[in-house]
């Protein structure tokens, strides 16, 4: 079961999907400014690494999906949208035991690379999958 994102965040999400279809660049002045507000300094920093194309969707062919992140630092993270997880410090600190951010940068790339469709792609086999899981950092 798939966790929900607050509902300011889907809208804001659904807002940049549309506008990333209907041109390459917002033609809303009021959208880049209500990413800021929401997310802070970590909107700008996510759209920096979508516009390096540092996020990878790496599926297998069971259907298991996960998404990297090449960080500003250079170092690769592991994001699962689907519960709204990034192994980055930030992460387990800022969101989960602080709790005053909704997202790290590297999971908010995540999702409006998503929207933007700016994802790069890779398929591997389950074992490789697997084993990119199982990697310790």
């Amino acid at each position: 079961m798939a966790v929900a994102l607050p509902e300011v965040v889907e809208e804001l999400l659904r807002e940049m999907g549309a506008a990333a279809r209907e041109c390459e660049r917002s033609t809303d002045p009021f959208l880049f400014p209500r990413l800021k507000f929401v997310f802070g300094s970590s909107a700008v920093q996510a759209l920096d690494l979508v516009d390096r194309q540092s996020v990878t969707l790496i599926s297998s062919p069971s259907g298991r999906r996960v998404y990297q992140v090449l960080g500003s630092s250079g170092k690769t993270y592991t994001c699962l949208a689907s519960c709204h997880y990034c192994s980055c410090p930030a992460f387990a600190f800022s969101v989960l035991r602080k709790s005053d951010s909704l997202l790290c940068k590297h999971l908010l790339a995540v999702y409006l690379s998503q929207v933007m469709r700016t994802c790069q792609q890779l398929s591997v086999s389950d074992k490789q999958l697997t084993d990119i899981l199982m990697e310790k950092k």
